[in-house]
């Protein structure tokens, strides 16, 4: 059993040719993709998938977390980024076919690994756009009842939720207490019933039954399923129109909080600067990375682009740099507005211009519409990754035939499309998937990691090969003399670390085994850190790329060792599936055992 099998560049390019041809303009032959995204189209569509949740929702709880030196974190976080985006970007040119981060594990660490990313990069993309279905519809519903309009709640809310509240209330009315008192008392910081356990009891008392069970669904969540995985389903041109239009628009308001919120700013709400010190601000890691999920997805289209060995690696950088200005400027003109102590709600951006701040309604107005159109193109983008991701595996074998049936009218995956749109659709009706965002954070980062490991397996071939994104740097010397710099400034913000990490102290009811499991991750970064000291001291391996790819592995320790058990599960299930179906009709299969026959 082969599990490592690779296959070669040339071999994946010939075989992406054998399902499609190189055709480029707008009218594509049947069965292929239709090749009409430039420069400009990619890098508003990487916007579009960055910019979103992250920067509506949670750059408020990371700022009253950080205070105004999150902006420093999203700095950090953007190198991080930027390494992984260079590595995509060294792919991305010579292996310019859909499949993303599985397509260059296929070619560089072979197969085993490329079904792990494929199978890892689902959370990503079809599970993350659960938690942005569930996310739209809060904001729109919360917009529709700002003009008057009242969707009735059990139509709003997802099923677990709703009996969660129906069963806490019921509880509480058992032991004395009554409905008025617990509506009136909600709000209350040590309330025992929150206001959305009361949301939760109306909407399954209220709901239509069957038998004897509520019917309880998020509808709207359903409603922008619908329409953008149809919005996909007919086209990449159609779908490259959509969210050029709401990126542009998104931008627009973006830059409208930027240059209205300065003349608002009072710089001595920036004192003092990180508040609750370097841990304060290492608290925002997961909604900070969160918001630059996303650039990523554009390697998904490469078949899809004008010139995607130019394209792609310009529009992914393009996009990262444009996004962090952005975020800086908002972290920064935000805890500039109000003291970073009133930032701990879910719509900072409309906040700071409602009654708490510059007191400004008809903008805040807009951001609840904006922040409606935001999530609508990050869905967009993700929903157009998923398909082609399966649609590559499909390719390889991996996955069933179907997956990478093209419609022979709109040029598109349909099949996948059809599945990606059911994945989302049925779990956003009924499910609470709130952690769901950790989940995506973890998955994606591992991506990047193995992205930034393959260019080190690939080194020597892309040394040979002339032009590259990845500048090779000998990392012999640098690496160790790098690792030093960050320990010391890590002990001289934070003197206790280093005990801390050594320091088992079990919480109230914790075992001393459960307290020790919070500190695998970070064990598990210390081991591959010096791992990869000892290789550039003897291999003199490439600088980017490890310092992408421990970068990415530390954002990891910082999702915590709960998000790390629930991943290695995932994997788990993805193990089982390839086991019983993927190795033995994997194409690489087939040919050696037809070479043997």
């Amino acid at each position: 059993m082969n599990l490592f099998r690779t296959k070669s560049i040339s071999q994946i390019q010939a075989d992406a040719a054998a399902g499609m041809t190189e055709h480029v303009g707008d009218a594509a032959p049947a069965g292929t993709l239709r090749r009409t995204l430039g420069v400009f189209d990619l890098t508003l569509m990487g916007i579009a998938a960055i910019i979103g949740a992250g920067i509506f929702a949670m750059v408020g709880k990371a700022s009253y977390n950080g205070g105004p030196a999150v902006a420093l974190l999203f700095v950090f976080t953007a190198v991080a980024c930027a390494f992984s985006a260079l590595c995509y970007a060294e792919f991305a040119s010579r292996i310019p076919v859909a499949g993303s981060a599985y397509t260059y594990a296929y070619a560089s660490m072979g197969e085993f690994i490329a079904w792990i990313i494929g199978w890892d990069l689902i959370v990503e993309y079809a599970i993350g756009n659960i938690a942005v279905a569930i996310s739209w519809s809060d904001y729109f519903t919360g917009l529709l009842k700002g003009y008057g309009i009242d969707i009735p709640l059990h139509f709003t809310m997802d099923f677990l939720t709703a009996k969660r509240g129906y069963a806490a209330v019921t509880e509480a009315v058992a032991g004395g207490a009554t409905v008025d008192a617990l509506t009136t008392a909600c709000s209350a910081t040590d309330a025992a019933i929150s206001c959305g356990q009361m949301d939760g009891y109306l909407a399954w008392l209220n709901a239509p039954k069957l038998g004897s069970l509520s019917v309880v669904c998020d509808l709207p969540a359903l409603l922008i399923t619908l329409v953008i995985t149809t919005l996909v389903f007919i086209g990449i041109r159609e779908s490259k129109f959509a969210s050029n239009i709401m990126t542009v628009l998104k931008i627009g308001i973006i830059l409208l909080v930027i240059f209205l919120g300065l003349n608002y700013v009072n710089p001595a709400n920036w004192s003092p600067f990180a508040p609750n010190g370097v841990e304060g601000v290492l608290k925002g890691v997961s909604a900070v990375f969160f918001a630059y999920i996303g650039f990523d997805a554009l390697s998904t289209t490469a078949e899809e682009c004008k010139n995607p060995r130019r394209d792609l690696p310009i529009a992914m950088i393009a996009s990262l740099v444009v996004c962090t200005i952005l975020y800086i400027a908002v972290t920064l003109v935000l805890t500039g507005m109000v003291s970073y102590k009133m930032l701990d709600v879910g719509d900072p951006l409309a906040f700071v211009f409602g009654p708490e701040g510059a007191n400004i309604p008809w903008v805040a107005g807009i951001i609840a519409v904006s922040a409606v159109i935001a999530l609508a193109t990050v869905f967009l983008v993700f929903q157009i990754g998923q398909p082609r991701l399966w649609m590559a595996m499909s390719r390889d074998g991996l996955l069933p035939k179907k997956f990478s049936s093209i419609h022979p009218k709109f040029n598109t995956p349909w099949f996948a499309t059809i599945i990606t749109g059911l994945v989302v659709a049925i779990p956003a009706l009924f499910m609470n998937l709130t952690e769901v965002t950790d989940l995506a954070s973890i998955g994606t980062l591992f991506a990047f990691v193995v992205v930034c490991a393959g260019v080190l397996f690939k080194e020597k071939e892309f040394k040979e090969s002339g032009t590259r994104y990845v500048p090779y740097i000998n990392s012999q010397f640098l690496l160790p003399i790098i690792l030093i710099i960050v320990g010391y400034v890590i002990y001289y913000f934070s003197p206790t670390f280093y005990s801390d990490l050594i320091t088992i102290t079990p919480k109230d009811g914790e075992t001393m085994l459960g307290a020790f499991s919070h500190k695998i991750p970070m064990i598990f970064f210390v081991i591959v850190s010096v791992l990869l000291v000892f290789f550039s001291l003897t291999k003199k391996l490439s600088l980017i790329p490890i310092l992408g790819l421990l970068s990415c592995l530390y954002l990891m320790t910082e999702l915590g060792v709960t998000n790390w058990i629930r991943f290695g599960v995932w994997l788990l299930v993805g193990m089982v599936i390839y086991f019983m179906y993927g190795y033995r009709n994997s194409h690489l299969n087939r040919d050696s055992e037809e070479a043997s026959g």
